[in-house]
């Protein structure tokens, strides 16, 4: 019995130790325990497959990934990072940059803001092109000139009050349609995402004329073009308190972990200490410097159960971003099963 407890645990568990973790390799290959069937079985794996959602809103998804494997959940997030589109400033053209801001820096920051355009609405310029068209470039225009305030009081030292148009916001930046776009897209829909990014600060007699050319492109060209901030996944915490752990213990053990995750209950007048919520664990170890209670809890994570962590730039909401990234994967298996049919023939 215990020998099948260590198999299990190994096939399905990596257990963090105080000096080192176990099981971290994936060993459920076919043939490699006896008496287990892990031949790759389509039927098994849609009934052990699913996706919970856990928490999303306009910018955050939250969502639990069950019954893959690593390397599965890993195309997933390299995907997201890498190879779903967005439309990003490739192109500037600068009539007049009197301010502090060099030419290429002031370009380079006007490539890193998130632009609020659906990226399946437009095509990816042709190389080579150098002017875009209304399908594959969108066109905004920077023009700011800074002036004195003459309504200010002459004793006053505050920038805000002393000179008008001293910050360039991304709010200054107009959309300039091409062709028919004003007519596909209502006004509103194509601008940057946030309106307070700061770009340059001027001084009066100080001005930036420019005009941006948005084009469609992944992160793996370059990294404005990624549409998320942040898409990351972890395994799930498992946590076993092996042996019961009361009174001044419970709570001891209680400050070891993330608030949430041990619960200290009364039972029978006593203090005892339970696993509440492994989720909200980060797996600090700290409880591994305490010699008494590490010997009675046992941390592990399911090998199979990834909590991913999805935060969009706002250029599309994070539920599309996950879809689209489904799709750019299953284009991908579609190109492997042509080429392997492709060779067959030959």
């Amino acid at each position: 019995m215990a020998a099948a407890r260590a198999v299990q645990e190994m096939r399905t568990r990596v257990v963090l130790g105080e000096f080192g973790v176990r099981n971290v390799h994936t060993t459920d290959f076919p043939g490699n325990y006896s008496g287990y069937d892990d031949a790759w079985d389509q039927d098994r794996f849609e009934k052990n497959f699913r996706v919970d959602v856990v928490h999303l809103d306009e910018n955050s998804l939250e969502f639990d990934m069950v019954g893959i494997d690593a390397a599965i959940a890993n195309a997933f997030r390299r995907i997201l990072l890498a190879e779903v589109p967005t439309m990003a400033v490739e192109k500037v053209l600068v009539y007049n940059n009197t301010s502090i801001v060099q030419d290429e820096i002031l370009a380079h920051r006007l490539g890193l803001i998130p632009i609020h355009a659906d990226p399946r609405l437009f095509e990816y310029r042709n190389q080579g092109d150098e002017e875009g068209t209304e399908i594959d470039t969108l066109q905004f225009r920077l023009q700011v000139r800074c002036t004195r305030n003459p309504h200010a009081a002459k004793d006053s030292s505050d920038p805000n009050e002393l000179y008008v148009n001293h910050k360039v916001y991304t709010r200054h930046m107009t959309w300039v349609p091409l062709g028919n776009q004003a007519d596909l897209f209502p006004e509103g829909t194509i601008r940057p995402v946030h309106d307070d990014i700061l770009i340059a600060q001027l001084r009066p007699g100080q001005e930036i004329d420019l005009l941006m050319h948005c084009v469609k492109g992944i992160g793996k060209d370059h990294a404005k073009f990624s549409p998320v901030a942040t898409a990351s996944y972890r395994l799930l915490p498992d946590i076993t308190l092996l042996e019961p752990v009361e009174g001044e213990a419970a709570e001891e053990l209680s400050r070891c972990f993330s608030p949430g995750v041990i619960e200290v209950q009364e039972v029978q007048g006593k203090k005892v200490a339970r696993v509440a919520n492994p989720r909200l664990d980060t797996f600090s170890r700290e409880v591994f410097r305490n010699e008494k209670l590490k010997k009675l809890v046992r941390l592990a994570r399911v090998r199979d159960h990834y909590i991913f962590s999805v935060e969009s730039t706002g250029v599309l909401p994070p539920d599309v971003l996950v879809r689209e990234a489904i799709k750019v994967l299953m284009g991908k298996c579609r190109r492997f099963l042509d080429e392997l049919d492709a060779v067959q023939m030959d």
